[in-house]
């Protein structure tokens, strides 16, 4: 596949696991058998948790193991005014509006029996900020997608998976977006941005033509889909591969240390025995 690009994108929050080195080898091989392209992109959005060492540490672990990427590596932080001129262009259009409500509001909004359903993002919003306009907005509101006007807009959306988990054409139907998705947040408060926006905004930037990640996220596609469409972005094909877990079955997370890259290389395990643990 000519021009063939994908990424790996981690958060410098804490140190890489297996899951992390699965993803990664996963994205890397798919770019050779393409005969293309890997990029390597940090998402340090969220400044109060991440460390210049961890992402020092990021790129010692993916070298280790044999990946290597263009240079400059592209780092969310350094592009704020990207995020926001996309706010801008869905603020024209009418679609997002400033939300000042906590979590424990939300929560007790959706106390009542018939709510609580959770989306990809958690429990739905029900609305309680809908009517308040962007001209209300400050410091301390979040800024959320209008989910109904959004997809009035857009009309039906969809996607190709060319993953082995869930391969085919993923058609999303409007209703199903408001009712399983809903009113997200674009922006959170003090950020700027949410991982939503500026995923999308920087795969459009990158020109990546396939996403390759985790089908922890692939309830979120449907939400970078809109926002594609939103934004006249092009829409890369995805390929969403399984998760690595631990002995009980649960999803690894940078907390579990025992499983970081880099205390199997401290051990003296090899990138090749790193590769036969996560079945690559």
């Amino acid at each position: 596949m000519a021009g063939y690009l994908t990424r790996f994108a981690p958060s410098p929050t804490g140190p890489l696991h297996l899951g992390h080195a699965y993803s990664a080898l996963t994205a890397f091989d798919r770019a050779q058998s393409q005969g293309g392209t890997f990029l390597l992109r940090i998402e340090d959005i969220d400044r109060s948790r991440c460390r210049p060492e961890w992402e020092a540490q990021i790129y010692a672990d993916l070298h280790w193991l044999g990946l290597t990427w263009p240079e400059p590596v592209m780092r969310q932080s350094d592009r704020l005014p990207a995020y926001a001129a996309a706010l801008g262009r869905l603020a024209t259009l009418g679609l997002i509006y400033p939300c000042r409500c906590t979590r424990a509001d939300i929560r007790a909004a959706l106390s009542a029996p018939q709510e609580g359903v959770q989306g990809p993002d958690g429990p739905i919003y029900p609305g309680t900020c809908r009517h308040r306009s962007m001209t209300e907005a400050g410091a301390q509101d979040a800024i959320r997608l209008d989910m109904a006007k959004a997809t009035a807009l857009t009309g039906p959306i969809s996607f190709q998976e060319n993953g082995p988990l869930r391969s085919g054409l993923h058609i999303l139907d409007p209703q199903d977006m408001i009712d399983a998705v809903g009113d997200v947040v674009l922006a959170r408060r003090d950020m700027g941005t949410s991982y939503h926006l500026s995923v999308t905004v920087d795969d459009a930037a990158q020109g990546i033509t396939e996403v390759v990640r985790g089908v922890d996220l692939f309830d979120a596609t449907a939400i970078h889909v809109l926002l594609q469409r939103l934004l006249d972005l092009p829409t890369p094909t995805y390929w969403h591969h399984d998760l690595i877990r631990d002995d009980h079955g649960k999803r690894l997370a940078k907390r579990d240390d025992a499983r970081a890259i880099a205390l199997y290389r401290k051990d003296g395990a090899s990138p090749a025995e790193i590769r036969a643990m996560v079945g690559l």
